[in-house]
């Protein structure tokens, strides 16, 4: 399987009683324990859910290398409907699954599964995080902290390819409004931006549309919209031979990952004059909060200050490819890979 990039591990879980059927993938633990989210998809194949598990398991070592994290890169997938098929029963299940790799990997949400799923598989396993927290502490629900990261992340490239200190009248289209979309939406609005999003569930449009006064736009439109900045925050490999030549966006500044179908990809961007904010560094601000709570002793106020250094990592990337004539993320990707050989401090609490 192409996707497959000299991972140490990958473990198949199927306990049918709990309605479990997963997959862990460790693609690195030179810089600490794999550290990445859970994500529930009623995949169409068991192919497909390996094929995403290896790509986004790969994204986690390279995100928490970029974002200097003690922790290299895992990922699960549990295949089923989440709005259907979810039980505490097959959380607590795939928490013993999780506890049975004795720390080499730690868990959170991702697309699919929520704090309160953490909290079931908490109550099979210490090697999880994203769970409840008192007033002022570090960790929780990891979306709104992914959407500040992307927030920042838009305003940086809005500066760098616009010129622009703020985002006040700025066009963006989000394709997507789960968890990390809605709070993007909001903190978009909150400057000024003129919002334009779709999603597969009409509701969550409605919701948002009528809360923030936002366009809807169909789902299978949304990537070819006229705006400055696209920020696809679904699913990943949006970004592929079809649907680039399509794009009308100045910016791809978004929180899905793999959105680049091929590496390749990037360079089509390039060629169109489309800036790319690579997805694993702009996205990374979930996994630093999730880190912070599952080494215990951060404050909300440490890892808000961790987030808001993902503006200058994203600039020093625009820099460096522009200097030197790269894509953004193959430059990103280079950083990615020199510093996965270096073991990490521990974060100061």
């Amino acid at each position: 399987m192409r996707e497959f990039d000299a991972h140490e591990l990958v473990v198949f879980g199927d306990v049918g009683a709990k309605g479990l059927r997963a997959v862990i993938a460790i693609h690195s633990t030179a810089r600490g324990p794999a550290a990445g989210g859970c994500r529930m998809w009623p995949y169409a194949t068991h192919a497909a859910a390996v094929s995403d598990v290896l790509r986004l398991s790969r994204g986690m070592s390279y995100k928490n290398a970029i974002a200097g994290l003690p922790f290299g890169g895992g990922k699960a997938v549990i295949i089923g409907d989440p709005r259907k098929q979810k039980t505490p029963e097959t959380f607590e299940a795939f928490g013993r699954f999780v506890d049975s790799l004795g720390g080499r990997y730690v868990t959170a949400e991702d697309v699919g599964t929520t704090t309160a799923d953490m909290t079931s598989v908490a109550r099979a396993t210490r090697f999880v995080a994203g769970l409840g927290r008192a007033p002022g502490e570090a960790g929780g629900d990891p979306a709104p902290k992914t959407a500040l990261g992307v927030h920042l992340g838009i305003k940086a490239a809005a500066r760098f390819k616009l010129g622009r200190a703020d985002l006040e009248g700025l066009t963006v289209a989000i394709q997507g409004l789960g968890g990390v979309g809605s709070h993007l939406a909001r903190l978009l609005a909150g400057e000024g931006a003129r919002l334009k999003v779709a999603d597969v569930r009409a509701d969550a449009v409605q919701r948002v549309c009528d809360e923030l006064g936002a366009r809807a736009v169909a789902a299978a439109d949304v990537l070819a919209e006229d705006v400055d900045v696209l920020a696809p925050c679904a699913l990943g490999a949006v970004l592929d031979a079809r649907s680039i030549p399509r794009l009308r966006a100045r910016i791809v500044a978004g929180a899905a990952n793999n959105q680049l179908a091929h590496g390749q990809d990037g360079q089509s961007l390039l060629a169109a004059g489309i800036l790319y904010a690579p997805d694993y560094v702009i996205n990374a601000g979930g996994i630093i909060s999730a880190s912070r709570e599952y080494q215990g002793g951060a404050t909300e106020a440490q890892v808000l200050d961790d987030i808001g250094q993902i503006p200058l990592r994203l600039t020093e990337i625009f820099e460096r490819a522009r200097h030197e004539n790269r894509t953004t993320n193959s430059v990103a990707d280079q950083m990615a890979r020199e510093r996965l050989g270096r073991r990490p401090q521990k974060m100061v609490a």
